[in-house]
């Protein structure tokens, strides 16, 4: 079997980083203009990146599927970012930050990687308000933290329900700074389809011109990918519509592995379902558990009454209000992991407690803050999300409970990358949601912008520099060689034959289609039987999708159908691995919740002695079933133990 090699360093926890830095290979400021590094992605992860590695004097080409990065997904995030500054004096320290992202996860990511992101935590912070991110502050002017789920202690730093989107701003301004000095190229309106391999290492890209229809290739010494998850494979998410997961596919389809994809992240604050219209999902920041308190009606007929409309919320009295986070988990009440509050959830409803038309939705209701603290510090805190949730529903949180529901949110699965963030393709990095690096099997919230912009702007800096230190001797690659060619033709004809099917159903049919089968099967919660089927439905489907799919337009302009069959071609196959991997990881951990596999209350029942593993998939080719390789977890500075967040 084929050893995984993760090249965590030596010696102890909190010197592994300092250490590594101490002894990594340097390229010399002469020779870094002449190495140039492909940066797919423009989110926190990517455009941090190239801000960065344009900055330290290479040559940068930095492609962005929008027309602006300030239009990337990152920009949604809203809630906050952590970080261990320990301003509330509440007891914080980069060792609790660790051990809390490790016992989120559920113990399914490496020790290493996750003290090193919190280590550098307090570094985003500096940064961040050096480059004018408008954080809250206290009266005293220090910065304001506020609470978030899997945590005890105050450590997300916030800029009201605008943190992604300001965050955003500080990294484009970077970028833009190194665009303006020439050392970023920008391509607008490209996406990438294929990864370039010559002599076993990643030497470009192929992209698609969105505008233009054409296909075209660049070249270069190594590549970053930062295109995020793939959330999108549900259909229905709280992910942007562009998001998707056909970069990191073709990745793995060129011989990087795929790692843990069955770790999806069901987000718990989301905007129910509406209509069978619905092309996406609005998330409701987690920061709202701060202050919101979460319960559906105790008596079956109250919830009843209040889906059949003969109800409103405000008629039920106090004591016939279930308040079940705060009743099974009092130490952590409604600041629960994202993971245990969306079963929760999933388990009132299913039992017949759930309000709102369909009977799926639960109450997040902030009538007790109100009260305590008044109505202009709540607005204060969370204004712009309550008129975002009354736009949408048409109802004033601030005299009617929200309602909310578990939706798809992120993918703690990505691209498999070892500690210098490196895939198992020499020369090809993966960083932010694209890799799998931090969360192993439940990322804590507040923790995605964390992880972003440590990869971008601290971590990848130094790694990429000990695998380019001896690049400077391979000349810059020609984009007419054979490896080129043959990958262009190969998204020609793919491209060809999608247009001419010709059949009767649009994209989106096939893609509403396998979005039901991913979130009735594997979603929330999985099971042998129902992942056996949805292998099979996702196979048949896939098989009809390339038989009878209509895309209007043609390939040589603007056609938005085209890019979504392309993508949704994708989905396919990242569907059949995601339920593959959850079949064969015969355990209950984090977002991967096997209903055969719980404790006698309902909690995630792990298999530390089989299945303390990352799952590395190898891919082998059309329709032949991938192939598991394992890389162990040994856990030589935490006891995994099982998860209680009860007291």
């Amino acid at each position: 079997m084929t050893q995984i090699n993760s090249k965590i360093p030596e010696g102890p926890l909190a010197e592994k980083w300092t250490n590594y830095k101490d002894h990594q290979k340097l390229v010399n400021p002469a020779n870094k203009r002449h190495l140039d590094i492909i940066v797919v992605g423009t989110g926190l992860a990517g455009a941090s990146a190239a801000a960065s590695l344009g900055e330290l004097g290479f040559n940068v080409l930095n492609f962005c599927i929008q027309d602006s990065p300030r239009r990337a997904h990152s920009i949604a995030a809203q809630g906050g970012i952590n970080a261990a500054k320990n301003y509330q004096n509440d007891g914080d320290s980069v060792y609790r930050l660790f051990y809390d992202t490790i016992k989120g996860g559920d113990y399914r990511a490496r020790e290493a990687n996750v003290y090193r992101l919190a280590e550098i935590s307090n570094d985003i912070i500096d940064l961040s308000v050096a480059q004018g991110v408008p954080f809250a502050r206290e009266y005293g002017g220090l910065l304001d933290n506020r609470s978030f789920g899997g945590a005890q202690v105050s450590r997300t730093f916030y800029a009201r329900g605008q943190t992604g989107q300001q965050l955003l701003v500080g990294a484009y301004s970077a970028l833009s700074r190194a665009i303006h000095k020439g050392q970023v190229k920008m391509y607008t309106r490209r996406e990438m389809l294929d990864l370039i391999v010559i002599d076993g290492r990643a030497r470009g890209i192929i992209v698609r011109n969105l505008v233009t229809g054409k296909i075209e290739r660049y070249a270069a010494h190594a590549v970053v990918v930062a295109t995020g998850g793939y959330g999108n494979t549900y259909f229905l998410s709280t992910n942007a519509m562009s998001s998707n997961g056909s970069a990191a596919w073709q990745c793995y389809k060129k011989g990087a592995y795929f790692a843990n994809p069955c770790m999806t992240q069901i987000h718990p604050t989301c905007i129910p379902v509406q209509g069978e219209f619905q092309s996406k999902l609005t998330l409701m920041s987690e920061s709202l558990r701060n202050d919101g308190r979460i319960w559906v009606p105790k008596k079956k007929e109250d919830a009843e009454a209040i889906r059949a409309g003969k109800l409103k919320p405000t008629d039920i009295k106090e004591e016939d209000r279930d308040y079940y986070l705060e009743r099974r988990y009092p130490a952590y009440g409604n600041l629960v992991p994202r993971d245990v509050a969306s079963r929760a959830a999933k388990e009132r409803c299913d039992a017949g407690y759930g309000v709102g038309p369909t009977g799926y939705a639960v109450y997040l209701d902030f009538s007790d803050a109100i009260k305590r603290l008044g109505k202009s510090v709540i607005e204060e805190k969370y204004g712009n999300l309550f008129q975002m949730y009354k736009k949408i529903m048409n109802e004033d949180p601030y005299e009617t409970p929200m309602m909310i529901y578990p939706a798809i949110h992120y993918t703690m699965g990505g691209i498999w990358v070892d500690y210098e963030l490196m895939t198992s393709i020499p020369g090809l990095f993966a960083i932010g949601e694209a890799n799998f690096s931090d969360h192993g099997a439940n990322r804590l919230g507040a923790s995605a912008l964390m992880q972003g912009l440590a990869d971008g702007y601290f971590i990848l800096p130094y790694t990429m520099q000990n695998y380019l230190a001896d690049q400077i001797q391979v000349p810059r690659f020609d984009t007419n060689r054979p490896e080129f060619d043959e990958a262009e033709k190969g998204i020609e004809e793919r491209i060809s034959k999608l247009m001419h099917i010709n059949g009767k159903h649009s994209v989106d049919y096939f893609h509403k289609k396998l979005g039901h089968i991913m979130w009735e099967y594997v979603g929330m919660s999985r099971s042998a039987e129902g992942l056996k089927f949805a292998l099979k439905e996702i196979k048949a489907l896939k098989k009809e999708f390339w038989t009878d799919v209509r895309i209007p337009g043609t390939e040589e302009t603007v056609n938005p159908e085209l890019e979504k069959a392309l993508r949704l071609a994708d989905f396919f196959e990242i569907g059949e691995l995601i339920a593959l991997d959850a079949l064969h990881r015969e355990e209950s951990c984090g977002g991967h919740f096997r209903s055969e596999y719980q404790t006698p209350d309902g909690e995630a029942l792990r298999n530390d002695e089989e299945f303390s593993f990352v799952s590395c998939w190898e891919y082998q080719g059309e329709d032949k079933e991938p192939i598991l390789h394992k890389e162990p977890l040994n856990y030589q500075f935490v006891v995994p133990q099982q998860r209680n967040y009860k007291s």
